[in-house]
């Protein structure tokens, strides 16, 4: 089994990250149409084409630079704060990224970290709130749980993948406490939170990525 991330797995994983939120717009609309103005699907389109372009022009770069390239590259999408909030989220693995060629479980779950620790220097929003963070936060925790069993990439990734889909779909009975969606309030119940729903489809492109380039 795979046991580290280099720089061309990463791309890999970043890639197919992209193909699953393309193949889901559609839905991420819908989802966003319940409490917003409809646009979340269209806007992580637009923020993965950014993030590709960003790949491609950092072909050479070690991992701190391809994470930052890419994270400045999403922030700068237009578009509300989805931007700015997945940028911030990429933004904050770089660091732990720094001189390493390549990157261990745990150092992946550690990189994670840093990229939720970003999120929610910035954001109010909590665990509950129905943000991406409902999401997000039960995946970087399984991550981090599995490598410190001794879990490789591969399956580290798997169960922050199932954290994440498990989270976007508990977002379905959560009113939303936060943002736009925060006005129509109960009647939110019953639709998940696009955002979750994104970093899910994100999470599971992460596996994709990687057990394709394994």
């Amino acid at each position: 089994m795979a046991q580290t991330v280099d720089g061309e797995r990463l791309v890999a994983m970043f890639r197919a990250a992209a193909a699953q939120i393309r193949a889901s717009v559609d839905a991420l609309g819908r989802y966003d149409s319940v409490g917003g103005d409809g646009d979340h699907g269209t806007t992580m389109a637009r923020a993965m084409g950014n993030m590709e372009k960003a790949i491609e022009s950092s072909r050479k770069a070690d991992l701190q630079t391809l994470l930052n390239n890419i994270a400045w590259a999403v922030m700068g999408t237009d578009g509300g704060a989805t931007g700015p909030l997945f940028g911030s989220f990429f933004m904050g693995m770089a660091p732990v990224a720094a001189k390493k060629k390549t990157l261990d479980a745990k150092a992946l779950a550690a990189m994670f970290e840093g990229g939720l620790a970003s999120i929610q220097k910035s954001s109010k929003a909590k665990q509950g709130d129905k943000t991406m963070l409902d999401a997000l936060i039960p995946a970087v925790q399984s991550m981090r749980a599995a490598a410190d069993a001794g879990t490789d990439v591969i399956g580290s990734l798997r169960k922050g993948a199932e954290a994440a889909a498990q989270g976007a779909e508990a977002t379905k009975a959560i009113a939303a406490r936060i943002g736009r969606a925060r006005n129509i309030g109960e009647k939110s119940i019953g639709s998940p939170d696009p955002g979750a729903v994104s970093v899910s489809l994100i999470f599971k492109g992460f596996v994709e990525g990687a057990e394709a380039n394994a």
